[in-house]
């Protein structure tokens, strides 16, 4: 007679002969949470940018206009805040690329083997510590009265005090490891190999680095840009701290949340990063970088 098998047997077998269904059994939890905590949430977030608040008793209008977006894009404190946003968001992509760049080399191409451990671990060290904590440390640094001003004060300089120049410093300091890994990464995937060939031809060191390194580590570049661009896009604690009297895009959002309680308009400017960053994507997408990370 023969052996029928348990239905938890046969049930295995087929989704043995099935990988695309176990795959998609497999996402189907967290595909559902994305597109219910997030997906959600933002289309919420763009729903209620069209709404309005009554002026009289503060309660929020769910009719359809578009006079929130006629405020943001016609008032020029609007606009200026949103330039300096975006200025700010970009030095601060620059400097920690600058910074980074050459670190994540010595620590992948100069460091011996167990240097390298050590230093990832000193790199995301800071990334233990709390926000606020490195911030205000930052603060009390660029104050009147800090180790900045103290250092400076011999040679005739003082430091840059609180406004945009503080806040470019503090974003650069708090998001440079999320630059620093992904180029270390893209460091460690080129080979060594190909630098050595390089020279065997003949080039320089600038023609190696504009020839061989630079276009090889781009996209790893690119993805540490998409980490500190975006966060610096969206934050508003450290301009808070060391800003001053400036502002960027999260403060309007928080300001108007809180203080204002004008949950429609916040949402409108919400929406300027988000295009934003959707922008970017785009951008990079175009240039071919994603496609090598």
């Amino acid at each position: 007679m023969t052996a029928v098998s348990p239905p938890s047997r046969r049930a295995s077998a087929y989704f043995f002969r099935k990988p695309r269904l176990r795959l998609a059994l497999l996402l189907s939890a967290p595909l559902l949470w994305l597109g219910l905590a997030y997906l959600g949430a933002l289309a919420a977030l763009f729903v209620t940018a069209f709404w309005s608040t009554d002026v009289f008793t503060g309660q929020v209008v769910t009719s359809w206009s578009f006079d929130n977006f006629v405020t943001l894009f016609s008032d020029s404190v609007y606009r200026t805040i949103t330039l300096r946003t975006v200025g700010i968001a970009a030095l601060v992509t620059v400097v920690d690329a600058v910074i980074a760049f050459p670190m994540a080399f010595a620590m992948a191409k100069l460091a011996s083997p167990r240097a390298q451990r050590l230093l990832v671990i000193a790199v995301m060290t800071p990334l233990w510590a709390s926000y606020l904590v490195k911030a205000y440390a930052w603060r009390t640094l660029l104050s009147g009265n800090g180790a900045l001003n103290w250092l400076l004060g011999p040679l005739g300089l003082s430091g840059p005090g609180y406004g945009v120049a503080a806040t470019v410093i503090t974003l650069s300091y708090l998001w440079l490891p999320y630059m620093i890994l992904p180029i270390y990464a893209g460091f460690e995937r080129l080979p060594d190999s190909l630098v050595d060939a390089a020279g065997d031809l003949g080039a320089k060191s600038f023609r190696t680095f504009r020839s061989v390194i630079l276009p090889l580590t781009f996209p790893a570049i690119v993805a540490g840009s998409i980490f500190t661009f975006s966060l610096s896009l969206g934050d508003y604690i450290a301009v808070k701290i060391v800003g001053g009297t400036s502002q960027m895009l999260g403060n309007v959002v928080y300001d108007n949340i809180g203080a204002a309680n004008n949950l429609p308009f916040a949402a409108t400017v919400a929406t300027v990063p988000v295009v934003i960053m959707l922008v970017y994507l785009a951008v990079v997408r175009r240039t071919g970088a994603l496609d090598n990370l």
